[in-house]
């Protein structure tokens, strides 16, 4: 018997992960792409095709399919190993076969077209309308006017590229995870704190090397070591390990995936009718267009790069009088960054890593959300969990309801690939009256405990924990009728709205004496660290401003043009980045090549819908600001107009609707300090 096919007999009917083998998937998947045909077959049999029966059927088509692969993927990114990976290569072909076998299906289009033909008609909600609409633009975006070699082709390119973007996260994963830095003289860690030398102690007793030390390419290893070991030799060598990831021409070099994924990607815009890439994806976004996007990035860069070039300049004449440094390298940037700050605010990480236990972090996240929204968290031991270090929460609403549930993954592992991430394993939605609660989960890489520590979090780890958690409130709190408008399926630059609001609070007193406690004193966060945090958060604005805006410009420059004009990818990045480029550059580096979340993940011609949502989050927050941080009014908006909400309506639409206006950037220029 296979357990993804059978009744799961979990709570809340969760993925049974203590009974699911990897061998079960592929056989999981044919059947339930089979299943997803009969929904399919069943829709074109209305001979009356209607809103109903064809529209919110199809939405509703291929649940199980959706589940099962949720399932998998999830599993690809947090836990995997050579044989997901494999099965990935297999499974990926097979998911976009009938993604393309629906959309370009003739019969189907023709029913929605006649549904769509009617909209004026059918008196249909706001919420409705917003379904029609997508449903029949996705299929316009998707080839559905193509004649038959054109939609061949389609099907040839979208498999090709699912594959494309697999192996190039596959062998940016086996990349970061196969470097190692061995230290064996503890004199050459002078600088780092004891407790990241004990962390990589304990990696190097993990690994079979007693009274040794190894670091590694993973973000609680990596940035510690950059931020404070002292030996300038050993800072350059893990940066150009970091920074030459895939891109040194053995089997796991990068490059020629780049220039296949652009390719297609562009061969496919011109053959739906797009200039490019960035024109196709544009189109269904706030942003609107390409120009739009770029002259947002420039007006920023021109506000930004004297701020950014001012503190470069100080940062240089800092390391000169401390070290008698000449040049300040890349290699340099964090460690002297670092030193500043403390000089300049009496504040560096390690003063306050005491303060931010991770279990305290955690319950700190969810006394906000349930200040700000109502809702408890509840561990839940019966849940199933796809590896030990997860636990799982069951979400109820103030009224003691069932709301979502909730996984948490907060450890760096060999199967999981770095940084952070909110995910989905199944939508919330509405289906004959009877609604249909998410299960969402964040994945994080933060320091791990110790034999003789807690897991202590860096600020920036606080910050990110509760920038996640907002895409999680995104998902939990989502309230509509159709799942593909629900929770996080809103327009992607409109997404990042509820994760980077939510890092506003980790600023605020209000929220830090929630759980900001000292681990072993149990002492609340000192008003004056608090002060100090906030005096510190604008230090070096401008640089991290042009750093975003240069992978903006970067991605831009990829997707927006035709790459046959590429003709060499380490140099087109260069060309690119030279503009943002505040220290000298290091000729064997390459981030392209490493640079995921354009060339494997959703972001696309979409990077820079961070900055742009940072306008966003910047003018809403101001108005909790006014309000009071933990105002029960200006929350209830927020929950109602975007948390809840999701994609029902524009964007646009809904923003004015809970500020009252169009977005302003000067609350954005005002906290990054590039305005008075």
């Amino acid at each position: 018997m296979n357990p993804l096919l059978e009744p799961f007999n979990t709570p809340f009917d969760t993925p049974p992960f203590h009974r699911i083998k990897t061998e079960h998937f592929l056989p999981a998947i044919h059947k339930a792409i089979e299943i997803a045909k009969q929904d399919i077959e069943a829709i074109k049999n209305n001979a009356l095709p209607t809103f109903e029966n064809t529209i919110v059927a199809l939405d509703n088509a291929g649940e199980k399919l959706n589940v099962i692969s949720s399932a998998f993927f999830n599993l690809n990114s947090a836990e995997t190993n050579d044989e997901i990976q494999k099965l990935a290569q297999e499974i990926s072909p097979l998911l976009t076969a009938h993604s393309n076998d629906v959309l370009l299906d003739e019969q189907l289009f023709s029913l929605i077209g006649q549904v769509y033909a009617q909209k004026e008609n059918l008196s249909l909600n706001a919420e409705e309308a917003t379904l029609l609409d997508k449903t029949y633009k996705a299929f316009v975006r998707n080839g559905a006017k193509l004649d038959s070699g054109e939609k061949g082709r389609l099907r040839e390119i979208d498999k090709t590229l699912s594959k494309l973007s697999l192996t190039f996260g596959e062998n940016v994963l086996a990349e970061t995870n196969k470097y190692e830095l061995l230290v064996e003289d503890e004199g050459k860690l002078e600088g780092l704190p004891d407790a990241i030398k004990e962390a990589a102690a304990q990696t190097a007793e993990e690994k079979g090397h007693p009274g040794k030390y190894i670091f590694t390419l993973a973000f609680p290893s990596y940035i510690p070591f950059m931020t404070y070991a002292k030996d300038r030799d050993l800072r350059k060598e893990l940066f150009m390990a970091y920074n030459t990831r895939a891109s040194k021409g053995d089997e796991l070099d990068n490059k020629e995936n780049i220039r296949k994924i652009l390719e297609l990607k562009h061969e496919r815009a011109n053959l739906l009718g797009y200039k490019s890439h960035a024109d196709f994806v544009l189109e269904e976004r706030m942003a609107k267009s390409a120009g739009t996007v770029k002259e947002f990035l420039e007006d920023l860069l021109v506000k930004a790069k004297p701020k950014a070039e001012q503190e470069i300049e100080e940062l240089t004449q800092f390391a000169r009088k401390t070290d008698g440094l000449k040049k300040l390298e890349k290699w340099d940037f964090a460690y002297y960054a670092e030193k500043l700050k403390k000089e300049k605010f009496s504040i560096d990480d390690e003063l306050l890593r005491p303060y931010f236990k991770l279990e305290n972090v955690v319950k700190g996240v969810f006394d906000t959300a349930e200040r700000l929204f109502g809702i408890k968290f509840k561990e839940n031991n019966d849940i199933p969990k796809y590896h030990s270090d997860v636990t799982a929460y069951e979400v109820l609403d103030e009224n003691g309801e069932h709301l979502a549930v909730f996984y948490a993954d907060f450890f760096p592992r060999a199967g999981k690939r770095n940084g952070a991430w909110m995910t989905s394993y199944r939508g919330q939605k509405s289906v004959n009256g009877n609604e249909i609660r998410p299960h969402v989960s964040i994945v994080c890489n933060f320091t791990k405990p110790t034999k003789t520590k807690p897991s202590l979090l860096t600020f920036n780890e606080v910050t990110t924990l509760f920038h996640e958690f907002g895409h999680a409130l995104h998902g939990m709190l989502a309230k509509g009728h159709y799942e593909s408008l629900t929770g996080t399926s809103v327009f992607w630059d409109f997404v990042e709205l509820p994760s980077q609001i939510f890092e506003n609070w980790c600023y605020e007193k209000e929220c830090l004496d929630l759980f900001a406690r000292h681990y072993e004193t149990g002492e609340k966060i000192p008003a004056s660290l608090v002060e100090k945090i906030k005096e510190a958060s604008n230090f070096h604005q401008g640089y991290q401003t042009v750093r975003q805006i240069s992978f903006g410009l970067l991605d831009m420059a990829y997707h927006g043009s035709d790459p046959k004009e590429i003709k060499d990818i380490p140099q087109f990045e260069k060309e690119v980045m030279k503009k943002t480029d505040l220290l000298p550059p290091v000729s064997e580096t390459l981030m392209s090549t490493s640079f995921s979340h354009i060339f494997q993940g959703g972001y696309a011609a979409g990077y820079y819908s961070y900055k742009w949502a940072e306008v966003l989050d910047a003018d809403a927050f101001e108005l909790f600001l006014e309000k009071g941080v933990f105002d029960k009014e200006t929350a209830a908006s927020f929950q109602k107009n975007v948390l809840s909400a999701g994609g029902t309506e524009h964007p646009s639409v809904l923003y004015k609707r809970f500020r009252g206006r169009e977005p302003k950037p000067d609350a954005l220029l005002k906290r990054a300090g590039l305005l008075a």
